[in-house]
């Protein structure tokens, strides 16, 4: 029961913070450097801009994915195992699809210009990649561990 605490608090503090600021950026907030710009843009797609063409499709596509990923990783057991960066990718997926309903369009802030040109992206982002990284390293730390564990076994 512990882990849907944590899943549920990490979820909400996410949706919170990435909200705030994006808050901050509709507002007006803007800055600007020679390698970052803090700047206002709404993304009508998805990563890239990819499937913009979908309009409103993308939100319900979205919605939908989210709720598939939510199944899968309850029914397997994956939120008793990282309720952590499940919280992470759930509150910023929440955070995104939020917007596209309240914004119609994600809310897009952080651009990158320091010798190329990079994807624009916001705390939500950052955070469901975070979440990625986490669970793929600890699997594959798991996954060492498992092994070197069977070996040990099957030697003795």
């Amino acid at each position: 029961m512990r882990y849907l605490v944590i899943f549920f608090l990490v979820v909400t503090g996410t949706f919170i913070i990435d909200q705030s600021i994006k808050e901050l950026f509709v507002n007006g907030y803007y800055w600007d450097s020679k390698c970052i710009s803090l700047e206002l843009h709404y993304n009508k797609g998805v990563a890239f801009s990819m499937l913009a063409s979908l309009g409103a499709y993308v939100k319900w596509l979205q919605i939908s994915l989210i709720t598939v990923v939510l199944v899968f990783v309850t029914y397997e057991g994956y939120l008793k195992k990282f309720p952590f960066a499940l919280g992470l990718l759930v509150g910023g997926a929440f955070g995104n699809i939020y917007d596209r309903f309240h914004h119609e369009g994600v809310v897009d802030y952080v651009a990158w210009h320091c010798g190329f040109d990079f994807a624009i992206f916001n705390y939500a982002d950052v955070m469901i990649d975070i979440a990625i990284v986490w669970i793929l390293i600890v699997s594959f730390i798991q996954e060492r561990r498992q092994k070197r564990l069977q070996e040990q076994t099957k030697l003795k």
